[in-house]
This record gives structure tokens, sequence and C-alpha cells, in this order.
């Protein structure tokens, strides 16, 4: 059954591909729609400000269809088009004096869990909350709940927000993670579970406040 779904996801971008490289504004559009959000989520990790991120992913779908007829396919659709967002957006915030590397950025001196929440014998003082009635697809339902994640994703360190992006929002495997931001696996994993972490405990509390 997997290896169906997977096929059918290859023929789908293979024929994309043949539709974009034919100048089809359909399969532009639908290209645009899937992708252009993460594509800013992910941009605003390397740059100042909403509005820089929204003129990075501009230059991005230009560069996409300008060097379409160039692309190879060694790697899928889209984690090309993100590493080219990447490849900009970091060149960007070098510019802005914003962007540190990601590869320096493991994070093995943050716990993945607040000190706070451990006693002087290292138990737990404040365990994790139960979810209870409130499955995590219940809760993500909830408008304020997800405005609340929003915000904390928004605050997460910049190589954090970029991996847990890439991850839970575009959908991307480890190993197209580390080939977007250049990373090593121990790297990516690190951060994304140091992101998972921070935004776990921020529906914990919207639970706990219920």
């Amino acid at each position: 059954m997997t290896g169906r779904r997977e096929g059918h996801g290859l023929m789908d971008e293979a024929v994309l591909l043949e539709r974009l490289r034919r100048g089809d504004e359909a399969a532009f559009s639908h290209l645009v729609e899937r992708h252009h959000r993460p594509l800013l989520r992910l941009a605003r990790s390397f740059v100042s400000s909403q509005a820089v991120a929204e003129e990075v992913v501009q230059d991005t779908w230009v560069a996409v269809i300008t060097g379409l007829p160039t692309f190879e396919a060694r790697s899928s659709l889209k984690t090309w088009i993100f590493r080219i967002l990447a490849n900009r957006a970091r060149t960007r915030g070098v510019r802005e004096g914003r962007s540190v590397p990601f590869s320096s950025l493991s994070g093995d001196d943050e716990p993945a869990v607040d000190a706070s929440r451990f006693s002087a014998n290292g138990m737990w003082s404040r365990p994790p909350e139960a979810w209870d009635g409130n499955a995590p697809d219940t809760i993500l339902m909830n408008g304020e709940a997800m405005r609340s994640l929003s915000r904390a994703m928004e605050e997460l360190p910049p190589a954090q927000a970029a991996v847990v992006t890439l991850r839970d929002v575009a959908g991307m495997d480890s190993a197209e993670v580390c080939s977007v931001l250049e990373i090593s696996e121990t790297n990516q994993r690190v951060l994304l579970h140091r992101a998972r972490s921070k935004l776990r405990r921020v529906l914990e509390e919207h639970v706990g406040a219920k």
C-alpha cells in the first residue's frame, strides 16, 4: 500500500513538472498554493522581517520559473524549490548581519525540557500534562491553540524554526531537511527535538488552562 502511494506521488510530480515546463499557469498556481506559506515561514527563520521574507519568496518563485528548463530532477521538485529559498534567504540574512550557520546551532547546551520542571533530586516537579480527552488533533482545531502555536513558532531560535517548519509544515523527511539546510542528521535531529519540545509545552499549557 505504501509503495503504491509513494509511486503515485512521484507520478504526480512528474506530470506537474511536465506541465510546468510547458508553461501551464494552472500548474504553477497549484505549486504556489502548495508551497508558498511554508516557504514564507522558512524565509522568516533567516531574515529580520515579514516584508523581507516576502521578497525572498518572490525572488525564489522567479528563480524557479527561470530554472525549470535546466532542473535535472536529482532531488524532488519540492526539495529543489526549498533549497533555492534557503540559499537566497541565507544570503539575505548574512547581508542583514542576522544569519548564523545552522551547522553550529545543534543546541547541545540547551535542555530539551525546561529545568524548572524538575526538582532537586531530578524527578518531575511538574510532569507533562496528560492530553486526557483533548487529542492533539482536537486541540489543533481550536483557533486559540493554533494562534498560540503560531506565536511559539515565531519565537523559536532560527535554526529550530527552520527545521520544524520543514519537517512538520512542509512534510519533509530528515534527509530532505539536511539537504535543504546543509546540516548533519545529528544536528537536524537535535534541533527538531528542541523545537517540538517547546511547541508541545505550549499545547500542554493551553490544555492546562482549560
